[in-house]
């Protein structure tokens, strides 16, 4: 087995039974897709894997070590780039802007490329399942989330664009989730989270 093939296996096993929480289809669907996602930037096969594995130790309780031993050090250091600090002494809702303004810092002083395809994968795969939720649900698609503010979820994916543009701007994938944003947020500056 190839090391895409090892991480498809390791990633199934470790998000069994567990479900995508606004659609409840099988999470490992989501890593499926950031991994096809990441085939249409590069053939790198680790950078695959990675996107394969990215929430199995943020998510999953797998150990860092576990994921470094089983896939190397360079798949290790693009999950971890990905993972955040759950903050598990607090609540989601009260650490979500910690952990994300935290996570933006590494996007943004990361020289890998791997790790910039890998972060538009899984966002672009968000926004996927985000436009198909508030095409059934509107503005109570955010009552789901910790954040339940759309104009900071905008800020959150619009920072990531920004921050991808320079790298990334050219690929179909990034015009494509440039474009979910518009589509769910509005352009800048208009409302947000209105049907």
């Amino acid at each position: 087995m190839n090391v895409l093939e090892e991480a498809i296996e390791f990633a199934t096993k470790a998000h069994a039974g567990q479900v995508r929480k606004m659609s409840g289809i099988p999470y490992i669907l989501h890593p499926a897709e950031v991994a096809s996602i990441i085939a249409t930037m590069t053939d790198d096969l680790e950078i695959m894997a990675a996107g394969m594995l990215h929430d199995t130790v943020e998510d999953c309780g797998i150990s860092p070590d576990e994921i470094r031993s089983k896939f190397g050090p360079r798949v290790y250091a693009l999950v971890m780039a990905e993972t955040e600090d759950k903050m598990v002494a607090l609540s989601p809702e009260d650490t979500w802007m910690t952990r994300k303004e935290d996570s933006l810092v590494v996007l943004r002083v990361t020289k890998d490329l791997g790790v910039k395809i890998m972060w538009l994968a899984d966002k672009l795969s968000n926004m996927r399942s985000f436009y198909l939720e508030y095409a059934k649900s509107g503005d109570a698609m955010w009552q789901a989330l910790h954040q339940k503010d759309p104009a900071m979820h905008r800020w959150y994916y619009q920072s990531i664009a920004d921050i991808l543009k320079p790298d990334l701007g050219q690929t179909e994938a990034f015009h494509e989730y440039q474009e979910l944003i518009y589509k769910i947020f509005g352009e800048e500056g208009d409302s947000v989270g209105t049907d």
